[in-house]
């Protein structure tokens, strides 16, 4: 989509469609007020009827109103206007006001919340989420359907602002927010994509070509004989009964000085996970598919800085592997050798995302980081401690941590952050290896976040648990795009 910073009036704007902001039980104001004044009162009359309601992210649509150049108004509830408009309200409104506008045949629309106060929040921030969550109402995976997309219409917005001196940062917020919807878009293109397309060869391929054609941005990926040489037994224990050949994906974007030190994100990438001779139940095994997601948010992050031009080192390490049961695959008991020297005793195969994970977090030292944060669909005891709405965050240092919990927060991303106590390493006690792969029942994310710790002792580190919350099932069924947005916003702080 195209955005574009507006400071004339919004009503003397030709448009396909207005956005304008409405609330619950309180008299018209701003540029609403202007407009119900020019139509004669009509939008008052509606309010005292009950027709418009003012709630947060209600919304209704006026056609052929006198007073505005716009072929249609689309009036936004904001909720209470003495109560204060929350982060988490606004990005539910401007959700649904993408939504409706998609739901018509308007090519451009003109959002006018010049006057929203939301708390604690700038005019950048409200622009900047306004371009995400807009062109993210766009995302469309049609890719393998025979049947052709249904068209989206909308291609252009426009944000009015009344104060020439914000058109520069409101201008920038909103190429930002737009960078970022690309990035999320990318990441729920390779978490959609099925198994038998997104390989680990392919998403290496889809690395490549991010860097084509690009001065700041390298890729490479390493083949299996080369991780033997690295000594990964850890990763390639996972790949063992797999046909398809796992990678090591590594992305060097620099941004920064060359001097500075890099910060680097790591990707858990099982194109697909059966869960190997620790199978899975069947039903509802379609969407290890998505166990990727860690590797596709880290992909779409990269995505969206080089988007965004961010002045900033950032290098992605992508351990990508298929998990399949073949006559070749680990067994329970089996113990394996670390790029670290860790051994590793695997009582169950399908905790292979924290086997992949470590020999990653161990190839990340020689980037002498800033720091790193890896990103994996690691545990669904993560689902059942958090659910849905916030992602695990796990770290070796509180300040890093506090860090990314703030990102998330700007960025209507959430995560929380979970103990990473000495109490439960030991329940990774093993009486044949250096470690265990798994802890047994209890706290099982936890478990699973100390295991990676062990690999992690040479830099700052934030571990992201984001099973919950890389993919909706059900009828939403779909990869979300997350944490690419979190993220994001972590690296443009850094950047700034």
């Amino acid at each position: 989509m195209e955005f574009q910073a507006k400071t004339s009036s919004p009503l003397t704007q030709r448009t396909a469609c207005l956005v304008l902001p409405i609330y619950d039980n309180s008299k018209l104001s701003g540029v609403t007020a202007e407009l119900n004044d020019a139509c004669d009162g009509m939008i008052a009359k509606l309010v005292k009827q009950g027709d418009i309601k003012g709630s947060v992210g209600a919304t209704r649509t006026l056609h052929g109103l006198t007073g505005c150049k716009a072929d249609r108004v689309i009036l936004l509830g904001l909720g209470k206007q003495n109560e204060a408009l929350t982060a988490e309200k606004f990005d539910k409104a401007i959700k649904k006001a993408a939504a409706a506008i998609k739901a018509t045949p308007a090519k451009d629309a003109t959002v006018c919340l010049d006057d929203v106060t939301v708390a604690d929040r700038d005019d950048a921030w409200k622009a900047h989420q306004t371009a995400k969550h807009f062109t993210d109402a766009t995302y469309q995976f049609t890719q393998l359907k025979s049947k052709k997309a249904p068209v989206i219409n909308l291609k252009k917005l426009h944000y009015a602002i009344a104060d020439k001196k914000l058109q520069k940062a409101v201008s920038a917020a909103l190429t930002r927010g737009n960078a970022t919807a690309i990035g999320m878009a990318l990441c729920k293109d390779l978490g959609n994509l099925p198994g038998n397309v997104c390989t680990p060869t392919y998403l290496a391929d889809e690395a490549k070509k991010m860097a084509r054609g690009n001065t700041k941005l390298t890729a490479k990926a390493l083949n299996e004989k080369q991780m033997r040489d690295l000594k990964m037994g850890s990763l390639l224990s996972v790949s063992a009964g797999s046909e398809q050949e796992a990678r090591l994906i590594v992305l060097d974007y620099k941004g920064g000085k060359k001097s500075d030190k890099p910060i680097v994100l790591v990707g858990k990438g099982i194109t697909f996970d059966t869960g190997g001779i620790s199978l899975k139940p069947g039903a509802g095994m379609d969407e290890m598919k998505f166990d990727m997601c860690g590797a596709a948010s880290v992909l779409g992050t990269m995505k969206a800085i080089t988007e965004m031009n961010l002045p900033l080192n950032v290098v992605a390490v992508v351990a990508a592997a298929e998990n399949m049961p073949g006559s070749r695959a680990t067994k329970p008991g089996d113990i394996v050798t670390s790029m670290s020297g860790q051994t590793i005793e695997i009582l169950n195969t399908d905790a292979e995302g924290r086997l992949v994970l470590c020999d990653a977090l161990t190839y990340a030292e020689r980037f002498k980081p800033k720091a790193v944060v890896d990103v994996a669909t690691l545990t669904g005891a993560c689902v059942v401690a958090l659910g849905k709405h916030a992602s695990g965050l796990y770290s070796n240092n509180d300040d890093l941590a506090e860090q990314l919990l703030q990102a998330g927060q700007r960025a209507g991303d959430k995560a929380w952050h979970m103990p990473l106590w000495d109490e439960y390493q030991q329940q990774l006690d093993s009486n044949f290896a250096d470690i265990a792969n798994i802890g047994g029942p209890g706290g099982g994310s936890i478990t699973a976040a100390c295991f990676l710790s062990r690999f992690t002792k040479a830099y700052d580190w934030a571990h992201l648990d984001i099973a919950g919350t890389a993919w909706n099932s059900g009828a939403a069924k779909g990869a979300t795009g997350r944490p690419v947005s979190l993220l994001v916003e972590f690296l443009q702080q850094h950047a700034s």
